[in-house]
């Protein structure tokens, strides 16, 4: 499906097969010199076919186009290695650019997993159906990095780069001030709660996620471009909606420690999750890394607020009320 937003200015709707986002919202803007392509979805036959089509539709030149990805994950970066072209830019973020440079792979955070109680014998199978091992770029072209503040102008419209840490370390939007839209990426999500995870000590992307919407609360906008679902025309008001959910989560959690110490893995199954199954145990591989990943991320978040500790005993951490 392809919808015209404003002059020049169009989504592309890109199927995420097997996915419960559904599908990936790609942004076209058109100009007589270059064009801009925003996020790409995953590097998987079908989003490919969408994205072709979609672009010839639009009569877009991939040789006279650039791309900027708003994050790392495979959904929004999986396909530029397929779509970009020799006179191609494309624009990312330093954070994860690094990432990528150190080139660790999946080993950290499987080591991390396990000491969060992640249960060894699941966790190959797991990483096998993730979507981001699954359908990542098959290979990564040269990144063009932009920092917080930065520019870029693509017609009628003149972006300014916004560092909005959280959903992922170096996740970036767009901010067009004077046409006052907002390109979120996975930042603010309409009907759909972006997943924030934690895979290392170093992070406390929660915490980090509330300070960036914070810096976004204040910007004057009139429509959110979001990378899934609905466009979203009062981000104040989801701003609010999001921050409370995320309390209610860090309630939750602490209510289920009231119990006893319990692994990052113990909480998370007793979580509750937005999600058509019976049991914990029935979990989609690839759901119940997410879940983990959010229920650490929560963790990490009352630790570092000092309302939890935590302690290893054997090789696993766990969590207690402080």
């Amino acid at each position: 499906m392809i919808e015209a937003i404003r002059s020049d200015l169009f989504r592309i709707e890109v199927p995420l097969p097997d996915s419960p986002l559904k599908a990936l919202n790609s942004y076209v803007i058109r100009s007589s010199q270059r064009n801009l392509i925003i996020d790409t979805g995953l590097n998987h036959d079908v989003c490919y076919e969408a994205m072709q089509a979609g672009l010839q539709q639009l009569d877009i030149d991939l040789a006279r186009t650039d791309f900027f990805i708003t994050h790392l994950h495979a959904d929004h970066f999986g396909l530029i290695s397929k779509l970009n072209t020799e006179m191609s830019l494309i624009y990312f973020n330093r954070p994860e650019a690094e990432i990528i440079e150190v080139q660790s792979g999946w080993e950290p955070m499987i080591a991390y997993a396990a000491q969060n109680g992640f249960p060894k014998n699941e966790l190959r199978s797991t990483i096998e159906q993730h979507p981001g091992h699954k359908f990542s770029s098959e290979w990564v072209p040269e990144l063009n990095i932009l920092q917080d503040g930065d520019t870029i102008h693509i017609g009628a419209y003149h972006f300014k780069c916004v560092a909005t840490s959280g959903h992922s370390m170096g996740h970036m939007c767009l901010y067009e001030p004077t046409q006052k839209i907002f390109v979120a990426g996975d930042h603010i999500l309409i009907d759909i709660t972006p997943n924030i995870q934690c895979w290392s000590d170093a992070q406390n992307p929660l915490g980090r996620y509330f300070d960036s919407l914070d810096r976004v609360y204040d910007l004057e906008v009139d429509l959110v471009l979001p990378g899934h679902r609905r466009l979203i025309t009062d981000h104040r008001a989801r701003i609010i909606q999001l921050k409370v959910h995320h309390k209610k989560r860090l309630g939750e959690i602490l209510d289920i420690l009231g119990s006893g110490d319990m692994s990052a893995f113990e909480v998370a199954s007793k979580m509750s999750w937005d999600i058509n199954c019976d049991s914990w145990e029935v979990f989609p591989p690839a759901q119940k890394w997410f879940a983990v990943g959010e229920a650490i991320a929560h963790l990490r978040y009352l630790e570092a607020k000092g309302r939890i500790t935590r302690r290893i005993k054997g090789n696993l951490f766990r969590f207690a009320i402080n």
